[in-house]
């Protein structure tokens, strides 16, 4: 009992989050070099590189450059073990990243120290902050030209509403980035980075040490004396509850590239954080310690190994322990089954388990009964956790198959990305799969789309856009959607499970919809879709 107690404690699971290009895959690698995970680590950038970075699995991720689906990899160092979550920086790509922050217990936000914070990283934001989970700030590229880090502070907790404090305090910046000065210690970091080593130098210097100009430089030294007066007197306190509460993010500074700051931000990490959350579930909150297995389905992916045309389930574990062959509960299926091929992975790469924690993630075989958010919990033991949402799409196109013979390749391949989540299908009224209408978050999910059909399917699509942007599912039973009085640019559809759906070119044309058509309830979710 003890040992199964202590494997929960050590277990850490977070996210890494981002505006695209801020470093967030790269700081990634270096974590799992720490952990002894990979022995060198690769770089997302450069077609010279023939090492690409361990998290980017997919060929077309290779080729862009940037992560479209999320990527989950485990690694051990010292005592904990930890799941780290890397998830697409692309908005495009967002509603998977939003899927994968369900499963995660804390993130750790990357942000460029030359750019602050983007777009996207507002959006991934208020994602977190809607859970309440604990938030860590990694600012990164301070070996390029940064903006002033008390300006970055500022605008950290203008734009996203949340207090700041720094753990550590950088030293410069560009080919000027001395390294940075430690608070907790009162000690200086001077780094000296080698480039895919998993070892940097680094030395420590005291803030009274009579060669710390030679070291740093007399300004810098002058400069930063004064930084840390200003941070003393007129910062916010350190507050664990604080930053446990997602009220106060830590904040450091660093270079991944360079390996600067990234291993004392992991070990300081690691002393932050807790084990495993509880769970919301419809019977109440359900303990990690609880000894009763129980998990839920955040992810499905199809083809991970295209030798297998397979298809993954990737669970993550809320309570107790998981052993291979154990009999389990599939809650929204009804049924009592046994989890096929349980396997931990390293992005595409994988190893059969034969036990895990409540806090790991784990893929298993998915014969086609698996969908997001459903519930895996012990016989006896029967409840559901609280459902992921789905996001309505905003760009729509009429997808058709070019050879007539291959229907049976387009139905399935279609149907298991649809099944994915990365795009949602939808007929013609009283339509077939001959040709489909798709609807995505990102307009890039739809390349993706193409790419995948032809080159795990064999299949070439014609995508045809259409001018929608809006949609609502039509939440009256029995009500024909023939009979609704709408504007001509409005058109009726239905999705696989024949619920009845309208997609709108304007928000003009929803209204029209409501006030012509009396009684007529609209949702922007359809069936039980649950908010957060």
């Amino acid at each position: 009992m003890a040992d199964y107690l202590n494997e929960i404690k050590k277990r850490r699971t977070f996210a890494i989050i981002s505006h695209p290009d801020a470093g967030k895959t790269t700081l990634t690698e270096k974590l799992l070099l720490y952990g002894g995970a990979i022995q060198l680590a690769g770089t997302v950038k450069g077609k010279k590189n023939a090492k690409h970075v361990v998290s980017d699995w997919m060929e077309i991720e290779k080729q862009r450059g940037i992560s479209v689906t999320s990527s989950v990899m485990q690694f051990h160092y010292h005592d904990y073990c930890i799941n780290i979550l890397d998830t697409p920086g692309h908005e495009d790509f967002s509603e998977d990243t939003y899927r994968t922050l369900m499963a995660a217990d804390s993130a750790v936000m990357v942000i460029d120290a030359s750019k602050g914070v983007e777009k996207q990283t507002r959006k991934l934001f208020k994602v977190c902050t809607l859970r309440n989970i604990p938030i860590f700030t990694f600012i990164n590229k301070m070996d390029r030209d940064a903006r002033s880090p008390f300006d970055l502070m500022e605008e950290i907790e203008h734009e996203l509403g949340i207090k700041t404090y720094p753990i550590n305090w950088p030293i410069g910046s560009g080919k000027e980035f001395k390294g940075v000065y430690d608070r907790s210690r009162k000690a200086i970091l001077a780094f000296k980075g080698e480039s895919g080593a998993r070892e940097v130098e680094m030395t420590q210097v005291d803030l009274t040490d009579n060669g710390l100009d030679n070291l740093i430089g007399e300004d810098f030294h002058r400069t930063l004396v004064d930084d840390i007066e200003l941070l003393d007197g007129a910062g916010d306190e350190f507050d664990l509850e604080q930053v446990r509460a997602g009220k106060l993010s830590p904040v450091f500074f660093g270079s991944a590239l360079t390996n600067f700051g990234v291993e004392p931000f992991l070990e300081e990490f690691l002393n932050m954080t807790t084990s495993p959350l509880p769970r919301k579930a419809d019977v109440g909150v359900i303990d990690p310690f609880d000894p009763n297995f129980s998990a839920f389905v955040f992810k499905i992916q199809a083809n991970m190994n295209k030798a297998h045309r397979d298809r993954i389930a990737f669970m993550r574990i809320c309570s107790g322990k998981f052993e291979k062959g154990m009999e389990v509960l599939h809650v929204q299926g009804d049924r009592k089954m046994k989890l096929s091929q349980p396997q931990q992975l390293m992005a595409q790469e994988r190893e059969i388990i034969e036990e895990a924690y409540a806090g790991d993630i784990i893929g298993v075989f998915d014969p086609g009964v698996f969908s997001i958010g459903d519930t895996i919990c012990a016989p006896g033991h029967k409840f559901q956790y609280s459902g992921i949402p789905t996001f309505a799409p905003e760009h729509f196109s009429r997808v058709r198959q070019m050879d007539t013979m291959k229907r049976k390749q387009f139905v399935k391949g279609i149907s298991q990305i649809a099944q994915e989540g990365a795009i949602q299908i939808f007929q013609d009224l009283g339509g077939g799969m001959e040709e489909v209408i798709v609807g995505v978050v990102g307009s890039l999910q739809l390349d993706v789309l193409e790419y995948r059909l032809k080159n795990e399917y064999n299949v070439d699509i014609r995508l045809e856009g259409l001018p929608y942007q809006y949609i609502r599912w039509i939440e009256n039973e029995g009500l024909d959607p023939k009979t609704l009085n709408l504007t001509s640019d409005t058109k009726r559809i239905q999705d696989l499970k024949g619920n009845f759906l309208l997609i709108f070119a304007n928000e003009w044309s929803i209204r029209w919809a409501e006030e012509h058509n009396k009684g007529l309830v609209l949702s922007e979710f359809g069936g039980t879709r649950e908010e957060y």
